[in-house]
């Protein structure tokens, strides 16, 4: 037997290390002693009562190696659930995590619609009223109607004008027409009148 299986077989036997292998080679040595029946009736009893203690001590030793046995199952145990639970609660967090940045995402898309909203209904709000709008362009047309009624009745009244106008300046040539022609005759007469009068100074008496 190997040193290594010599102290395997030591710590299997000694438990926890509290002497419970040096209990049972006590125990041991002791039975065999007790077995050979060469004490005296005093000593063997006091024998007999030492193996007891022995005994008791070793399951006492078993006792407490099983219940800190079922201790460490129990609390490998708790660490498993308890290792599910922080796994389980990690994949929870991360959902949150993944949901929270969406209703992030949400809320600054919410937060900028309302923003471009409060600014659109902001330009909306200084537009004049539809209505007066409407009223006011009805009112332009109107005026403009208007001006354009007073530009054609103003468009004929200065077509009448330069008719007019051309008719009194055909007038004014025709009559200058016929001064000139009259001046032209009333010279001629007169020079003829001239003729005549210096025709008969020459004449002889």
């Amino acid at each position: 037997m190997g040193d290594e299986d010599v102290i395997r077989r030591r710590l299997l036997i000694d438990g926890d290390g509290t002497g419970d292998d040096r209990r049972l080679n006590a125990l041991l040595k002791t039975f065999v002693k007790w077995c050979a029946g060469d004490e005296p009736e005093a000593e063997s009893r006091q024998t007999h009562d030492r193996m007891l203690a022995l005994a008791a001590q070793c399951d006492f030793a078993l006792s407490k190696a099983h219940l800190t046995s079922a201790m460490s199952a129990e609390e490998l145990h708790n660490y498993e659930e308890w290792s599910k639970k922080i796994e389980l609660d990690i994949a929870t967090a991360k959902q949150d995590i993944e949901k929270t940045k969406r209703e992030l995402k949400n809320a600054r898309t919410v937060r900028r619609n309302r923003i471009e909203y409060d600014l659109l209904a902001k330009v909306i709000t200084e537009q004049p009223d539809r209505r007066k709008t409407n009223e006011e362009l009805s009112q332009l047309r109107e005026d403009l109607s208007a001006l354009q009624a007073t530009r054609e009745a103003l468009e004929k009244k200065l077509n009448m004008r330069r008719k007019q106008f051309h008719v009194l300046l055909s007038s004014m040539h025709q009559l200058q027409t016929l001064l000139d022609d009259s001046e032209s005759e009333m010279m001629d007469v007169s020079l003829d009148d001239v003729d005549d009068a210096d025709n008969s100074e020459s004449t002889p008496s």
